[in-house]
């Protein structure tokens, strides 16, 4: 891999070695965060829609 930065962490738990993928992880923290806010979203929708049918109810 010519010209890319590896960006990776090592963990040590016991006798067990594990290796991080930082950039890896950045992209699960990104596609979480964005899946929060659709899931935020949706909630707050479903909140109006029932808010909607109690006053036309």
């Amino acid at each position: 891999m010519k010209g890319k930065n590896m960006s990776t962490r090592l963990i040590i738990e016991g006798s067990a070695v594990y290796e991080i993928d930082e950039e890896c992880m950045k992209k699960r923290e990104q596609q979480s965060e964005e899946q929060n806010v659709l899931l935020k979203k949706d909630k707050e929708n479903q909140q109006d829609v029932c808010q909607k049918q109690k006053q036309s109810g």
